[in-house]
């Protein structure tokens, strides 16, 4: 499929195949946006937003029907000056593993899961390093962030409880609050006291009423801990969207905006 479409990639792209774990079974591509004037001979570093789902961030040729246009999207807001400058890592994931991978508990009738702090060891442990001696990043935990949707938002929601040393951002686009009967709620309930994380987070009205009721769950659960709505906590529910790459790609760029604003740019 990939050989018969056009790749609309944009920008500076560099592919990494076959990134390899110790902790999963299976080796997958890694793909990396840099931003324009990225230059080796330049002392200039940049934040770094690494995307589950890689393969549908950047490209339509890679993509489940539709691409979210990050590279499309960062390129313009950066050269309009509406967002710092940043790097970009989408993640494959690897087609059959993808549920056992990104949802944290096991589920039997759900098709697998248990294996979200595995692909967290790999992310923290060995693709962060690779990504921070490879490329021209600011590594710290303020310039670091992590997003994806849909299982991709819940293991990103997951993750950031996990590492908040590691990721200080997080875009959780309808997350499958749902899973194991909304074990991320309870995750969220469990921390002693709040995260100095930035989040956003999100669902789309045609996406069905129980998902509109657990993401409102999640944005009341944050509040509780600390999370404070339209300061370090971001919630929208986008009308008329639906659970769909073309759905996330067309926030794109109200996340961005919230996570890696101009301003905030040292």
């Amino acid at each position: 499929m990939e050989d018969d479409l056009q790749h609309t990639l944009t920008g500076d792209i560099r592919r990494h195949a076959l990134f390899h774990s110790a902790y999963l079974d299976l080796d997958r591509t890694v793909i990396v946006y840099l931003p324009p004037g990225y230059s080796e001979e330049s002392a200039d570093r940049y934040p770094v937003l690494y995307l589950h789902d890689g393969q549908n961030v950047f490209d339509r040729a890679t993509s489940f029907g539709e691409e979210w246009h990050v590279d499309e999207t960062a390129e313009s807001l950066i050269l309009a000056g509406e967002i710092e400058p940043i790097i970009v890592v989408g993640i494959y994931n690897t087609g059959t593993h993808r549920i056992d991978e990104y949802a944290p508990t096991f589920v039997e009738n759900k098709g697998g899961g248990g294996h979200a702090d595995d692909y967290g060891r790999m992310l923290v442990m060995e693709l962060k390093p690779f990504i921070d001696r490879t490329y021209k990043t600011l590594p710290g935990v303020d310039n670091t962030a992590m997003g994806g949707s849909s299982l991709g938002g819940l293991l990103t929601m997951h993750l950031g409880l996990r590492y908040p040393t590691v990721f200080g951002k997080l875009a959780v686009l309808s997350p499958s609050i749902w899973w194991d009967e909304r074990v991320i709620l309870r995750e969220v309930e469990e921390l002693a006291a709040k995260l100095p994380e930035r989040i956003w987070l999100d669902a789309g009205t045609n996406e069905g009423p129980d998902v509109l009721t657990d993401a409102r769950a999640l944005r009341d659960a944050l509040v509780s801990k600390g999370w404070q709505l339209d300061v370090d906590l971001a919630y929208l529910e986008a009308e008329g969207a639906e659970h769909n790459e073309a759905s996330w790609g067309a926030r794109v760029a109200t996340v961005l905006m919230f996570l890696f604003p101009a301003d905030s740019a040292s």
